[in-house]
């Protein structure tokens, strides 16, 4: 199935000279959905994963589905105070200012985990995401993304195999 057919461009969103991939269309088409969820959960398969990680929030759209369809469970990825209870946070630098990540103290599975997350560019958020996750004492073995945006070296920034569904030019 041609998956890039149901991404809707939006051109200069959200500012001037960006072009967005807009994933609500894919979304929308139920036979479609399927078919992404059930591409990735192949790919992640592969990995041999004990659970997922995915990063707010559109990767939990994704990381969701793959989880019930491979039988693991996924922790979430938030910014900062969005979580309850206890938390392990990493604080990190991006090209335009600083963030914080946390997740769930003992939220996430043991072993190997895969991150899962919508789209990559640069990498800062995912690459931070995965020293979180070695933070809190799993194994990153790998990232699934639906879109790389390609020329950006997102993946390489995160020092674990990576694979996308779909790669468009920056």
């Amino acid at each position: 199935m041609d998956l890039d057919r149901h991404i809707r461009r939006i051109p200069d969103f959200p500012k001037p000279g960006i072009l967005f991939y807009d994933i609500s269309t894919l979304l929308n088409d139920g036979g479609v959905w399927r078919a992404t969820v059930r591409q990735m959960a192949e790919r992640v398969r592969a990995y041999r994963p004990d659970g997922l990680a995915a990063i707010e929030s559109r990767g939990f759209l994704l990381a969701a589905p793959i989880a019930y369809e491979l039988g693991l469970g996924f922790a979430m990825i938030r910014k900062a105070g969005k979580l309850p209870g206890p938390v392990i946070r990493h604080a990190y630098d991006l090209e335009y200012g600083s963030d914080v990540l946390e997740v769930g103290e003992g939220m996430v599975a043991g072993g190997r985990v895969v991150l899962i997350d919508d789209l990559i560019a640069t990498g800062g958020t995912a690459a931070a995401s995965v020293t979180l996750l070695r933070k809190v004492g799993v194994e990153v073995v790998g990232a699934a993304f639906l879109i790389e945006l390609e020329g950006l070296g997102g993946m390489a920034r995160l020092g674990v195999p990576a694979d996308a569904l779909l790669r468009y030019p920056a």
